[in-house]
């Protein structure tokens, strides 16, 4: 029988790349830590890690195990949740969520999910995907408002992984310039047309996607400023440092003397939904992801 501590120990040491954060991070012995992942290796008869000078990578056996690791760390949390449950009478229920989306959405949804289970312990924490969808596979979070541009979400859900996208919104990216810019009498605009122009951006990941649909375009932006909000990136245009792409969601409230202009198709696309282990037996996420849905609905009309 594989020991649940060897499984723990082997996760936190593909989360951290060493034997020595792995061991920080659980409050061990790096001794400690060489000798669970050796008695895992002796249990299985396969090699789960490849050690060098520069850190340790996981080998095939390796991920297979860890997914098996965080499958089980997600059972042993539900398990932990409904024991909870049959003592307090209350549901506990833990949502992540990316800034713009969950203003957006999760208001009004939460208030949907309090009328029909008016007894629920609700715990909301704000984080990017890359952060919190791990989170979701592990069990320490219940359902998840991500998006994705046009690649893959940061963690795919997939047979393997148990998890499940829903999707809720397409939120096309515009561009915010100040009205006195020269383009402001345009009702669509192409990216080449502001090959020019320099920007101002609200998020890291915005950049990226950026630079990816300007090489298209036959240029390279000029960035002068990337901020980790879109207001705040909205108000350096008002104050005339560049122009800005901004997702439709996180156009409000308006900043007085900016213009919003749609970009020509095939237009960037940041795809918002919410992410959930597959399970039948949790009243509660469903009654919440009905209720993302219906919330999503009412803002595309």
């Amino acid at each position: 029988m594989i020991d649940v501590q060897r499984l723990r120990v082997l996760r936190a040491v593909a989360e951290h790349g060493s034997f020595n954060r792995a061991a920080t991070a659980l409050h061990l012995t790096p001794s400690a830590i060489s000798q669970h992942v050796a008695a895992l290796e002796r249990s299985l008869g396969a090699q789960v890690v490849a050690r060098s000078t520069r850190g340790v990578t996981l080998t095939q056996a390796g991920r297979i195990m860890v997914g098996a690791a965080e499958s089980v760390a997600a059972e042993l949390e539900h398990a932990k949740r409904r024991v909870d449950q049959l003592s307090t009478g209350r549901v506990r229920l833990t949502i992540a969520t990316f800034t713009s989306g969950g203003r957006l959405l999760l208001p009004g949804a939460l208030a949907r999910l309090m009328a029909a289970h008016s007894r629920t312990v609700l715990h909301v924490r704000e984080g990017e995907p890359e952060d919190t969808l791990p989170l979701v596979r592990q069990g320490a979070v219940d359902v998840a408002l991500a998006y994705h541009f046009d690649g893959p979400l940061p963690v795919g859900p997939g047979p393997s992984s148990g998890m499940e996208w829903i999707p809720l919104l397409e939120d096309p990216l515009h561009v915010v310039l100040p009205e006195t810019r020269r383009l402001v009498g345009s009702d669509v605009l192409d990216l080449a047309e502001l090959a020019a122009e320099p920007w101002v951006l609200g998020c890291l990941k915005t950049e990226a996607y950026l630079r990816r649909y300007a090489e298209r375009a036959g240029f390279a932006p000029e960035v002068r400023g990337t901020t980790t909000d879109y207001f705040f990136a909205r108000s350096l245009v008002a104050a005339g440092m560049g122009i800005s792409l901004i997702p439709s969601i996180a156009l409000a409230p308006e900043i007085p003397g900016l213009r919003t202009v749609p970009i020509k198709l095939p237009r960037p696309i940041r795809h918002i939904g919410a992410v959930t282990i597959s399970r039948s037996d949790r009243p509660h996420v469903t009654t919440l992801v009905r209720a993302l849905r219906e919330q999503a609905l009412q803002q595309g009309q």
